[in-house]
């Protein structure tokens, strides 16, 4: 099922499979833009994980580690843009990719990990099924006009 799959981070060569994917997870416009993903991977504290079936990249996750001045400054992480290509769902890639990058969350001694699901994709029982529930928070987003 999932032996096969190696997770590792993505690099700048492997922008267009990653803009590819990208595309297949947004509603809003299209990303086109190898140099914006080559912001992010340079971005401190910010790490962009794929899993690959042979050489192809099959699902990708971005975690955000943010330095933090509660609980004893222990950084926060924050997942973004979790997506797996169609033909690859529900085989498990996905929750070994979130697995993965939860650990690694752990491993640089992040206090919790963030994320929003939107409403629309029906996602939330995936999150779940990996540990994360709603708690005593609320999710709020303000989009620019």
């Amino acid at each position: 099922m999932t032996d096969d799959i190696e997770l590792r981070p993505l690099g700048q060569t492997d922008a267009s499979a990653a803009l590819a994917l990208y595309n297949a997870l947004t509603f809003g416009p299209k990303s086109h833009d190898a140099e914006a993903f080559r912001t992010v991977l340079r971005h401190p504290g910010t790490t962009i994980y794929g899993a690959f079936e042979g050489t192809g990249l099959v699902a990708m996750l971005t975690l955000h580690l943010l330095p933090n001045v509660t609980w004893d400054a222990r950084p926060y992480g924050l997942v973004e843009n979790v997506v797996t290509t169609a033909t690859h769902r529900k085989r498990g890639i996905g929750k070994k990719l979130m697995q993965y990058a939860i650990a690694q969350a752990w491993a640089a001694d992040a206090f919790k990990i963030m994320l929003m699901t939107g409403n629309k994709r029906g996602a939330a029982g995936f999150y779940e099924a990996v540990g994360f529930r709603a708690e005593d928070k609320t999710a709020m987003v303000i989009r620019r006009p």
